[in-house]
């Protein structure tokens, strides 16, 4: 599924990945913090989607994702199937500044599962470079539920970025031990992370896996 006019490498496997989310979450900032894939995406009008090529470089050769994102569709109501159809992987985002974008969050992984069934799936936390954080780390219990990969990521400052393709791209090749070989070409930081305070998070994000579930996580975000 190369891009018109452009050259995969031969043997190169390339994957279908699947970005959602609310609206203003960080979605496109995300995808576009990957140069590769600013000046090659395509336009598919009748679905209202970008498409990104991103490559990465890894000890098994090149992978490449075609990242799907919805270019404000969301707005409209439900994502067309057409969107989710062949999805090889996905990424829910939310904005850890707005706990209405982690509330919706089952409801896209909902929709997902409708058309995709058994993908690996990463659950991203976006924007942890703001103060003003509204979901705190041990409120963040989704992904422990339905089993799927959380990261705290800031796509502005490009903390974490290759996380959740790392994870994905071993899910898929099978092979835990794949790695990527080089760092991929990223934009500037546009802000920095203070990477103490982040280092708390993640230490709750940890010490929080350590315990129960939550009976109802709408009491544990209100507490």
């Amino acid at each position: 599924m190369a891009l018109p006019g452009q050259q995969v490498p031969e043997n190169c496997p390339s994957f279908k990945l699947i970005i959602v989310g609310d609206g203003g979450t960080g979605k496109t900032t995300f995808v576009k913090r990957h140069l590769t894939g600013e000046f090659e995406k395509r336009y598919e009008p009748t679905i209202g989607v970008e498409v990104h090529p991103l490559d990465f470089f890894t000890n098994r050769g090149q992978i490449r994702f075609y990242c799907w994102d919805t270019a404000g569709q969301e707005k409209f109501g439900g994502l067309r199937d057409g969107y989710y159809i062949h999805g090889n992987c996905a990424i829910i985002m939310f904005d850890v500044t707005s706990r209405l974008t982690y509330k919706n969050v089952p409801t896209w992984h909902r929709d997902l599962c409708r058309v995709c069934e058994n993908i690996p799936i990463v659950l991203c936390g976006n924007k942890v470079d703001v103060k003003n954080r509204q979901v705190k780390a041990k409120q963040v219990t989704f992904h422990r539920k339905k089993n799927l990969q959380y990261y705290e990521i800031s796509a502005k400052s490009n903390y974490n970025f290759e996380k959740p393709f790392l994870y994905l791209a071993r899910k898929l090749t099978g092979d835990p031990n794949l790695h990527f070989v080089e760092s991929p070409a990223l934009a500037p930081p546009e802000v920095t992370i203070d990477i103490e305070q982040q280092n708390k998070y993640e230490a709750e994000i940890a010490a929080a896996a350590a315990q129960p579930l939550p009976d109802d996580e709408d009491e544990l975000l209100d507490s």
